[in-house]
């Protein structure tokens, strides 16, 4: 470690030697430097005010030098000082760059290893069913209807031709609004059983011709089993206009069924009974697990029914008639299905309840 001299030659000569060894140990100990405490040892070292080289050199090399030296001695003491200083600044620089270096090294990405994936969530079954019932039928020109979960008794029944006390409320088992007790019975509210009340919306809204396609959430007091729940989700249709007929339903639905099971299926309709349309019918598609030839799935009969529809009852344009829907004038179609029975079919599930539990392990077949 260095050591200030006392100076006995104080000659340009002899100042210039002890100067180049001072710059010498200045520059070996500043490349010695590891980190930031050996930094505010080397900077004490040598500018500490009491007992710091510089002050060392001040005070035995100027202070002792003869009065002609002063001014010789005074020059080199301020290099002393500015190179000093200058090789404190430079050494405390590069311990930063080298302790962020290591740093970033430490923090580094190896971008040639392979990442963490973020598993992608894909659409539910039941949605996707939906979504590609409602793009088939948006092809053919039907808008897209929608109305709210809670509705009122007026258009959940009444304007569909479901007169109070009438026997098909009670296939409906509905869910009602606790504290409706004090309301007229066609404002009270329910949960609604089916997505027909957006079609009295619609034509409220809309003086006709309509084409509208409803998808949506409904609800019945039916118990969990294999082929019922509680909350289940149905999309409905809606044709109005001069001179429909049952024609129009059945080429509609049969191309529908088409594009949705494929072009080998057939279709074929039965009499019904429902109280918003005249003449009703429930539709059958043959079987597309065995082709119409009879198996399990079909019970042996070659058909699966699918959904119900008919002609819309005249009294039912009665309701919207100021809006320009004249029975005399005006005919139309309506249909309506579940999706989750169209769920089953396309993907072959067993159980209906197997679409809300939640299981991972289920669900990751459709992704």
């Amino acid at each position: 470690m260095y050591t200030v001299p006392k100076l006995d030659d104080y000659s340009p000569q002899a100042l210039d030697r002890a100067v180049a060894d001072l710059f010498a140990a200045l520059e070996s100990e500043s490349r010695a430097l590891q980190g930031e405490a050996d930094w505010k040892e080397f900077r004490d070292r040598w500018m500490a005010r009491k007992n710091g080289v510089l002050t060392q050199v001040n005070d035995t090399w100027l202070k002792a030098a003869p009065g002609p030296a002063k001014r010789e001695v005074g020059q080199r003491v301020n290099q002393l000082k500015a190179r000093a200083e200058s090789a404190i600044e430079e050494a405390r620089n590069k311990i930063h760059t080298s302790a962020a270096g290591s740093k970033l090294a430490s923090e580094r990405l190896d971008i040639s290893l392979p990442g963490i994936q973020r598993r992608t969530g894909v659409k539910h079954p039941v949605l996707r069913a939906m979504d590609e019932i409602v793009s088939i039928f948006k092809a053919m020109g039907y808008s897209i209807g929608e109305g709210p979960e809670v509705e009122t008794d007026y258009y959940n029944f009444e304007s569909l031709n479901f007169p109070p006390n009438h026997p098909a409320r009670d296939t409906q088992d509905t869910l009602f609004i606790a504290g409706q007790e004090q309301k007229p019975a066609r404002d009270r509210l329910l949960m609604r059983t089916h997505t027909s009340p957006v079609q009295i919306r619609v034509m409220e809204q809309q003086p006709p011709p309509v084409r509208i396609i409803i998808p949506g959430k409904v609800h019945r007091n039916d118990p969990l089993d294999a082929t019922h729940s509680p909350v289940f989700h149905q999309v409905e249709g809606l044709a109005v206009d001069n001179n429909i007929t049952f024609c129009d339903l059945k080429g509609t639905l049969d191309r529908a069924m088409k594009a949705l099971f494929g072009s080998s299926v057939k279709t074929r309709f039965y009499p019904s009974f429902f109280p918003f349309t005249e003449p009703s019918a429930d539709m059958q598609v043959s079987c597309i697990f065995c082709g119409g030839k009879g198996c399990r799935k079909c019970k042996n009969s070659g058909w699966i029914e699918l959904l119900g529809c008919g002609m819309v009852d005249p009294n039912v344009f009665d309701f919207v008639k100021q809006n320009g829907y004249d029975s005399s004038k005006i005919s139309g179609f309506a249909f309506g299905m579940g999706i989750e029975r169209i769920s089953i079919l396309k993907y072959g599930v067993e159980e209906i309840q197997l679409f809300y539990e939640g299981d991972v392990r289920f669900l990751e077949q459709f992704a």
